[in-house]
């Protein structure tokens, strides 16, 4: 991986920040995803993009909904995956308007080595915490994210979501 930079501890103000804690601890762990991903030629998005679209027959907009992108973030998203060979798009069986996601054999040899890389990125990382921590850590991150956390809020201006650069 390249040059690691070492992020400033949170000042008192910022420790129990949630909204700032969460939004650090993601930047940080995406950056090392694409680094660690890096070598494979694929981002953190577009992993997470073909490996949700091997779980089932998305359409583009229910694989955009299910990964959390905009529309346009995941037409780029996809043409890039599409011109990479790593998956197409099919007409759906019951609207020929409606776009299925499909990935390659070449895709799925991508996730599954990519898998490795972000299973070893994850252990490393909350290897930070004690053991017995872990598994109740990830645990309740995934039930706020299913929970409490699973709608975005009317704002304005709106927030826009940043995206990591391929």
């Amino acid at each position: 991986m390249g040059t690691a930079t070492k992020a400033a501890p949170a000042g008192p103000s910022l420790s129990g920040d949630l909204c700032w804690l969460l939004a650090r601890a993601s930047h940080s762990l995406t950056t090392q995803l694409t680094a660690g991903l890096a070598e494979l030629g694929v981002s953190p998005r577009a992993n997470c993009v073909l490996s949700t679209a091997m779980a089932g027959e998305y359409t583009q907009t229910a694989l955009a909904q299910a990964v959390g992108l905009d529309k346009t973030t995941m037409v780029v998203t996809i043409d890039e995956l599409e011109a990479a060979g790593l998956a197409e798009r099919r007409p759906a069986e019951g609207d020929r308007r409606a776009r299925i996601v499909a990935v390659t054999e070449a895709g799925e040899r991508k996730v599954a080595d990519a898998k490795e890389i972000v299973a070893r990125i994850q252990a490393e990382v909350l290897a930070s915490l004690p053991a017995r921590e872990r598994a109740h850590f990830v645990g309740a991150l995934a039930h706020l994210v299913g929970d409490r956390l699973s709608e975005t809020a009317e704002c304005h201006p709106s927030v826009r979501r940043r995206e990591p650069r391929p």
